[in-house]
């Protein structure tokens, strides 16, 4: 018995576990019919991939994909005899499950059953959308119906009202044939206005005003390299025009004689039958074709002046600050020239038609009525005739003369004499003030005649005797003769500064003032105040070298300063930052050579 009852107490625990197991089946049994209901579990994609899966709904666990039950084991999972006809093998495989596969599984199940709610709604969101377009397609089907009653009615109306109107009455049939042509008229217009547009509506729109686009250029900024490319384009692109004017200047200056001879014979030729026209237009068309054939590699030269090849110079890549210099100092002086020359041209044109120089107006005054009246009076053949002959004459034969002669151009070239006297805007300036300083010397001559130098003293004398500088005469300052005075070059003086290399404090070192430059001496006045021991003075004769000196080698160019050596001093003087440098040294060193010069022919 007691046997018996341990082994009924150990079947009933048995048989509770396994009843705990029944429920979990039914449970799984149920989620298996959800499941089943919409797609199969294989269509689905795992929660991990769904991209509107949660953090919550996803866990760490990947879940487990449970293997289907065969069509035996579905048979007795849906068995209602309830839990005593369960097969003790697959209980035993139930019970040795853990909790947490259970859980895993149960877990699957519910992914599922999401997924499933999820495409559930979509297809409800279909089938919502699917019912709004039949509810549109009924609404539109009695708008049709409505559309038809309508017509229907405006028919009969329309029925009424001609039955009752009388057969006799025309008018109105005359109004609508009027309406009618009304109607074909106004279609033909639109036709052909469609017609026009398509045709010439492109034209049309090229002649419509448009307001106009104010562009403001970019301007670049300052570069070595952009300067020297832009000068080398317009030296390249001026040299087709330079090229002709040479050799225009060739065939006048009778620099090869055959070919002047020949150009003359047929251009006199061709003016006298009435050809000029023609022939340059012919030569016009031989140049083109000319070009045409040297572009397509043919070396063709079509020039009485031999051209030169010039080297050309591989851009440098890096310069140095004073190359940079240099060159925008060069390009500064071709631009000043050139800007000179152009404004010289149209300031002479300007003063000529504005009667600054009235004798000289007069004359093209004159030449204009007369070429008036002789458009007026004789036939234009023959006035052309004339220019032609005329312009061939002088271009070929009057020039030739006037340039291999000066003085008779200077007397008998008119247009030559009309240029050269035209004053430019500077010289205009320059003369008005000649003529003010004029006026106030000779009312001061006026004012005090002979009171400034006494009785038997010449001028030469006067004006050395009373020359003066910033500091006093001339003479007292130098503590020279009376006879030494500054050369009419330098009667100013040239401001400069003084470099003595053998001073080693800075304030003898160097010391600023002007340099002057008399008949035997060279004079430098020290512009700060003080005793005259800071003047210096240097005999010419004393000099044993003279030259052009560059005191910052750093700078372009062949610098501002000259250098004067003489026995005192063991370095050589120099007077720098002097801006007439040139001009300062060809006087200085002409006034050296000649005392030199002077002082050979005495000795010998």
């Amino acid at each position: 018995m007691k046997v018996w009852s341990e082994f009924r107490a150990g079947d009933s625990n048995r048989h509770v576990k396994i009843k705990q197991k029944g429920a979990v089946l039914n449970m799984l049994k149920r989620l298996d019919k959800i499941r089943f209901r919409g797609h199969k579990r294989d269509e689905f994609l795992d929660l991990a991939e769904s991209p509107n899966a949660s953090d919550t709904e996803c866990g760490d666990e990947i879940p487990v994909k449970i293997p289907r039950t065969s069509g035996k084991d579905n048979d007795e999972l849906r068995d209602p005899a309830g839990p005593g006809t369960i097969n003790m093998a697959s209980g035993i495989q139930d019970y040795n499950r853990t909790e947490s596969d259970r859980l895993n599984e149960i877990k699957g199940h519910l992914e599922i059953a999401l997924l499933e709610k999820h495409f559930l709604q979509e297809e409800l969101r279909k089938l919502r959308e699917e019912t709004n377009a039949e509810i549109l397609k009924q609404d539109l089907e009695k708008e049709r119906q409505r559309r038809i009653e309508l017509e229907q009615k405006v028919n009969e109306i329309l029925k009424t009202r001609t039955e009752e109107t009388p057969p006799t009455q025309q008018p109105p049939k005359a109004q609508t044939q009027a309406n009618g042509t009304d109607k074909r008229s106004h279609m033909v217009c639109s036709r052909v206005q469609k017609w026009v547009y398509e045709k010439f509506g492109e034209y049309i729109e090229d002649f419509r005003f448009q307001p106009e686009e104010n562009t403001v250029e970019t301007e670049e900024p300052l570069s070595a390299r952009r300067l020297t490319e832009n000068m080398r384009r317009l030296k390249r692109g001026a040299k087709p025009v330079t090229n002709f004017v040479k050799n225009l200047s060739a065939l006048s200056d009778w620099y090869s004689i055959y070919t002047s001879a020949i150009a003359f014979i047929i251009y006199m030729n061709a003016v006298w039958h009435g050809w000029a026209i023609p022939m340059f237009l012919f030569l016009a068309i031989l140049r083109l074709s000319l070009n045409y054939l040297i572009a397509r590699g043919w070396r063709i030269q079509w020039s009485i002046v031999p051209e030169v090849s010039e080297p050309i110079e591989p851009p440098k890549e890096d310069l140095t600050v004073s190359e940079k210099f240099q060159l925008v100092l060069d390009v500064a002086q071709k631009a000043q020239n050139l800007f000179g020359k152009m404004s010289d041209i149209l300031e002479k044109i300007k003063n000529l038609f504005m009667w600054v120089q009235p004798e000289i107006t007069q004359k093209l005054y004159i030449a204009l009525w007369a070429a008036f009246i002789a458009s007026c009076c004789i036939p234009y053949r023959i006035i052309g005739l004339a220019m032609g002959l005329y312009a061939g004459i002088k271009f070929f034969l009057i020039d030739f003369a006037f340039k291999r002669c000066p003085r008779l151009r200077a007397k008998y070239d008119t247009p030559y004499i009309v240029w050269i006297n035209l004053p430019t805007d500077p010289q205009l300036k320059e003369r008005t003030n000649a003529t003010v300083s004029r006026r106030l010397q000779t009312a001061a001559s006026r004012s005090c005649v002979g009171a400034s130098a006494p009785a038997g003293v010449n001028r030469d004398e006067d004006s050395s005797r009373f020359h003066t500088t910033k500091r006093g005469n001339f003479h007292e300052v130098f503590n020279l003769s009376e006879n030494e005075r500054p050369l009419a070059v330098c009667e100013n003086g040239w401001r400069c500064c003084l470099i003595n290399r053998d001073r080693k404090m800075p304030t003898d070192y160097i010391r600023n003032g002007v340099l002057y430059v008399t008949e035997n001496y060279l004079c430098f006045e020290s512009s700060k105040s003080g005793s005259s021991k800071r003047n210096k003075v240097i005999k010419l004769a004393d000099i044993t070298d003279i030259q052009k000196y560059k005191v910052l080698s750093v700078l372009p160019g062949s610098g501002m300063g000259i250098a004067v050596s003489t026995p005192s001093t063991q370095k050589p003087l120099v007077f720098g930052a002097m801006v007439h440098r040139d001009e300062a040294f060809e006087t200085i060193f002409n006034q050296y050579v000649k005392i030199t010069s002077t002082a050979s022919t005495s000795e010998s």
